[in-house]
């Protein structure tokens, strides 16, 4: 029942077209109601020219006085029971079909946009997630749940909606036309009623559980299916075809299995209120026969009654139906709202400050880090340093030292579990998160780039530079001359995570992207990494620009690249364990002594 109110919040805003809707399909089922009224007319009167010309009532509510008559709706001069009823079967189907048109259009109308608000919401929501998220949520899943399960629920809010209110007033007129036609054999049809919605019950539980199930497998099908084709050239290299193809096999099997399982839940409950009416139609078919006999019911009232139960029957069915799709919605929506629930450790608190341009000093104070599901293991432990305005401080180590960790606490992608980082002598954790980030640029060794233009992935961190800008970034980046000999030169589509570029090319339009962002602060994690010796001159040469008059954390690999830091941090076990000079650490003989050593050998052997 959450689930429910929290997607009927979403449908709110477009209330009087959900309420229009529900007017319409009220006018669909009273037309379908009406629509039997006129049956008995047809045998008692319109077949038998010696009936009397009385006036032909429709219905009465007992105790009242109240009689409502086909004649009512005509003029005083229009009585020939044939001419009413005719125009009554035409205007009853106009109407029927008009309200049933834009009524279902309506009620789609609301569901579209509320799931569009929806989806809009789960992605927002989503985006703001923090690394701990995305590293326990696998991409595949997520973008199940946000296509796959909020189509479900759009399946349910929308279409199913609109069936929903058509076959409830219908079965809501048909159940008026029963009552009004023999009020005790409507009693006893009904008793069929309670069972019918004891097993909806009860079978709408065990859907929502088997939807979830078969939602979990189609996930993980849809994550298999991300990382292949991602993936797919460490799969071709390792020759892996038949092993994917078999692990997609097994999870494509393990979906059917799913699926069926939902079917054989779904499909049982028709069957069975059929076999439940057919007792029932036996029944009133042996009383009804006693009555005509006793003259106590015409056969006409008779063919009525026996008509609306069989209508009233098939919309019966399909409200079953509908609930068992409306409960597999439900289900999808639990896992929507399960990702909508999760709350980020990394958040901005209430009274955070925004920070203005970075000035003075980026401090790590006794900085201790984990990751939250490796608590056991510290892989910063008590890290003290400083990194004054204009530095260019280098972090050098080896792999799985920490390094990258320590940078990605500046922009807080993590918090650090003990001690602080400062910026400018505030706590970053008491900073707005889109002022700080502002501060920041990063170019990392695993450049992302959007299958857009060239144009927009320079521009991405501005989307309002002119392009002018854009250029001049591209010029500085040293990108121009390779982005001029392309077919349409900045508009150029440079495919999913620009595969249609080197690495070195690449690299030089991350480097034109912060160059355009114009941040104080950037982070360059290991950007020349991957490069042949040319691209990584031509790349070196780039950054050299981009950290001009800028104050720059810089993790190298090879160490040749930063002689010319202001200072040099090496990190070991996750600790600082030398501070100085290339020519200081050199001398020192340490842990920089013996990478530099290590490097230079390697250099000297190849």
């Amino acid at each position: 029942m959450k689930d429910f109110s929290r997607l009927f919040k979403y449908a709110l805003p477009y209330f009087p077209g959900l309420l229009a809707s529900i007017v319409l399909m009220a006018v669909v089922g009273l037309s379908q109601g009406l629509l039997l009224k006129l049956i008995p007319f047809i045998f008692n009167r319109v077949l038998d020219p010696k009936s009397p010309d009385a006036p032909a009532k429709l219905f009465e509510i007992p105790h009242t006085g109240f009689t409502l008559y086909l004649n009512d709706f005509f003029p005083s001069q229009i009585h020939n029971i044939w001419t009413m009823v005719a125009v009554g079967i035409i205007v009853c189907y106009l109407a029927k079909g008009l309200c049933d048109y834009f009524g279902n259009y309506l009620v789609n109308w609301v569901g579209v946009n509320a799931v569009m608000d929806l989806r809009q919401d789960v992605f927002d929501r989503v985006l703001h997630q923090d690394a701990k998220f995305f590293e326990d949520q696998p991409t595949g899943r997520l973008m199940s749940s946000i296509m796959n399960d909020i189509d479900r629920v759009q399946v349910s809010i929308s279409s199913m909606l609109a069936d929903w209110m058509r076959q409830a007033f219908t079965a809501l007129f048909l159940l008026l036309v029963l009552v009004t036609t023999n009020w005790k054999l409507s009693l006893i049809s009904l008793l069929v009623f309670p069972v019918v919605a004891f097993l909806t019950i009860r079978l709408g539980k065990r859907i929502r559980s088997t939807t979830r199930h078969a939602q979990d497998m189609a996930a993980g099908l849809n994550e298999i299916l991300q990382e292949t084709l991602t993936g797919h050239q460490v799969v071709k290299s390792f020759g892996a075809e038949d092993f994917e193809s078999k692990r997609f096999r097994l999870a494509a099997q393990r979906l059917k299995t799913g699926t069926l399982r939902y079917v054989a839940h779904q499909s049982i409950a028709s069957p069975v209120i059929e076999f439940f009416g057919a007792l029932t139609i036996v029944g009133l078919l042996w009383l009804g026969r006693q009555q005509v006999k006793h003259t106590t019911m015409t056969a006409g009232d008779f063919t009525e009654f026996v008509l609306a139960l069989l209508f009233l029957y098939e919309p019966i069915k399909r409200l079953t139906n509908i609930h068992n799709i409306f409960q597999q919605g439900l289900g999808a929506a639990m896992r929507v709202f399960g990702y909508m629930d999760n709350h980020p450790d990394v958040v901005d608190k209430p009274n955070a400050e925004r920070l203005a341009r970075f000035s003075k000093s980026i401090r790590f104070s006794n900085v201790s880090f984990c990751y939250p599901n490796a608590t056991s293991r510290l892989v910063l432990d008590n890290i003290n340093l400083e990194v004054n305005v204009g530095e260019v401080v280098a972090l050098v180590g080896p792999s799985g030292a920490g390094k990258t960790t320590l940078v990605n606490l500046v922009p807080r992608f993590y918090d650090a579990v003990n001690g602080a980082v400062e910026i400018d002598g505030k706590d970053i954790r008491g900073i707005r998160l889109d002022s700080l980030r502002e501060n920041i640029s990063i170019v990392a060794q695993d450049t992302f780039l959007f299958n857009s233009s060239i144009f927009d992935n320079i521009a991405y961190g501005r989307p309002d530079a002119k392009r002018e800008e854009v250029i001049s970034a591209a010029r500085t980046a040293l990108a121009e001359e390779f982005i001029e000999r392309l077919p349409d030169g900045y508009d150029t589509v440079i495919g999913e995570r620009g595969l249609k570029l080197s690495g070195g090319q690449r690299q030089r339009l991350a480097i034109a992207r912060a160059l355009l962002k114009n941040a104080p602060i950037l982070i360059l994690d290991e950007a020349t990494s991957h490069l042949d010796t040319e691209s990584e001159r031509l790349v070196q040469d780039a950054l050299t620009a981009l950290m001009q008059k800028r104050t720059v954390l810089v993790i190298a690999h090879r160490l040749s690249t930063i002689r010319q830091a202001s200072k040099i941090v090496v990190v070991e076990g996750g600790r600082i364990v030398e501070t100085g000079t290339h020519e200081k650490l050199l001398a020192s003989c340490g842990v920089y002594h013996r990478l530099y050593e290590l490097q230079h050998a390697d250099v000297i052997a190849g």
